[in-house]
């Protein structure tokens, strides 16, 4: 400090910056350079300007991962933050008042660390477990159940029409746990007092919810949004394992991140696989931009 504070202020930021242009920003320039190549790997890439994005264009995969990001757009977050939200406004404010302080149901803590159970496992091994609960046979888990009934079995992962949805089940199973103890911080952090003067006024726990904690909540709500639709624009590792054949049947369950690595490693276009994965960026960057602007709204103060 005795060569004052701007010295002593880089000194500390120069290794997390430079940590962070040589491991994100680099790759990321690396990436829209070859995305301007016919980069094959082996090869020396020769320029081809924008023949890559005009590709894209016309590539029917690559639209078909697009309107699955859609879908996982709307459905994941949507579902992921009703559950969250559901289950989080049980295990706070759902039981009865106590002292002035309200009180969540009954076992709320355990119920809190069942919830967060799958953060703690890896995303292939989550795949893996629901490999056996979609088996199409006696051994898998909900199948087994229904041919005990004498029901014909569903075939999850094979049918084109449930393939994705069966996709989106997963993603939101694994997802829930974390947003219901991200959600529960927001809600133990809105004073008790206002419930109680809530609840004096006659209000119900259904009013409690849409017109007290929702409103309160809403900039946690919003990061979760964010969140949950840069989760639905990769999906990557579950499609791998958990889809047929990468991405089918018939690419059914196909993302672009499933598309990049098939073109990249199966196929050696890396120059074509950047592109992909610039167009990601940009969509996933887009979608963010979109949700905080379009969810702004002025902070309530209590």
């Amino acid at each position: 400090m005795r060569h004052g504070k701007y010295p002593f202020v880089i000194g500390f930021l120069f290794a997390p910056v430079a940590l962070y242009v040589t491991f994100v920003i680099w790759p990321y320039a690396q990436a829209f350079q070859i995305s301007m190549t016919n980069w094959r790997g082996l090869s020396a890439p020769q320029w081809v300007g924008f023949d890559n994005y005009r590709r894209l264009l016309d590539d029917g995969a690559f639209w078909k991962a697009v309107q699955h990001h859609g879908v996982l757009l709307l459905a994941l977050p949507l579902i992921t933050v009703a559950i969250a939200l559901f289950f989080a406004f049980l295990l706070n404010v759902g039981g009865k008042s106590s002292g002035g302080q309200r009180q969540g149901v009954w076992g709320a803590k355990f119920y809190r660390v069942v919830f967060f159970f799958p953060q703690v496992l890896a995303v292939a091994i989550i795949a893996v477990l629901f490999q056996m609960v979609y088996r199409p046979n006696e051994s898998g888990l909900i199948n087994g159940v229904l041919m005990e009934f004498g029901l014909e079995p569903v075939l999850f992962l094979v049918k084109p029409n449930l393939a994705l949805w069966s996709i989106i089940a997963v993603l939101v199973w694994q997802a829930v746990g974390f947003y219901v103890v991200l959600f529960s911080a927001g809600m133990a952090s809105i004073p008790g007092e206002i419930y109680e003067a809530a609840e004096m006024d006659g209000a119900t726990k259904v009013t409690l919810f849409f017109r007290v904690t929702l409103p309160l909540l809403w900039d946690t709500l919003q990061v979760a949004w964010v969140y949950l639709g840069i989760a639905a624009f990769d999906a990557f590792a579950i499609v791998a394992v958990l889809s047929v054949d990468g991405g089918g049947p018939d690419g059914a369950t196909t993302v672009l991140a499933m598309e990049i690595y098939r073109n990249a490693f199966v196929y050696s276009k890396y120059g074509y696989a950047s592109a992909m994965g610039v167009a990601l960026f940009f969509l996933t960057l887009t979608f963010a931009a979109l949700t905080l602007r379009l969810t702004k709204r002025e902070s309530v103060e209590y």
